[in-house]
């Protein structure tokens, strides 16, 4: 799945009168349907991270650089005054992973409806990965100690 950020192109144009004020357009560009979704992805219980390996991999270099990519593993399809949008995720183990899915589809949908003010004609979820805790990962040991006799 690859990030869709749009071009230079804008793709919603939503035209509110307001009553008494000015009028005019509103662009909301790609890149940012596609990182409020990525917002509220990540904000729901049971997702571990977005993503396929290497979304995940490159994610990680990002992270380490301080320059966290929001919309990683979201793809957004903009139309007139509807979105499409299709997302890669990580579930948490041990999550029903068709709640997860069910809740991240409600809170994209949520939020674009709040946020973008555009109708949503569906939010794909793809679960790429379940994420194990392994039992040494609290494991504090300093391995550089040399063995005692």
């Amino acid at each position: 799945m690859t990030n869709t950020t749009g071009g230079t192109q804008p793709e919603i144009q939503v035209v509110t009168p307001p009553q008494g004020a000015a009028v005019g357009t509103t662009t909301i560009e790609d890149a940012v349907v596609a990182k409020i979704a990525g917002i509220a992805a990540r904000d729901v219980s049971g997702v571990h991270a977005l993503g396929g390996g290497a979304a995940r991999m490159v994610g990680a270099i990002r992270d380490a650089l301080n320059t966290t990519d929001l919309s990683q593993g979201i793809s957004v399809a903009v139309g007139e005054a509807q979105i499409t949008v299709d997302v890669t995720i990580v579930a948490e183990y041990p999550v029903a992973l068709q709640k997860v899915a069910d809740d991240v589809r409600a809170a994209i949908h949520r939020d674009m409806v709040d946020l973008v003010g555009a109708g949503v004609v569906e939010v794909n979820v793809t679960i790429d990965d379940v994420h194990v805790p392994s039992d040494d990962e609290g494991d504090t040991a300093d391995t550089d100690e040399a063995p005692t006799a």
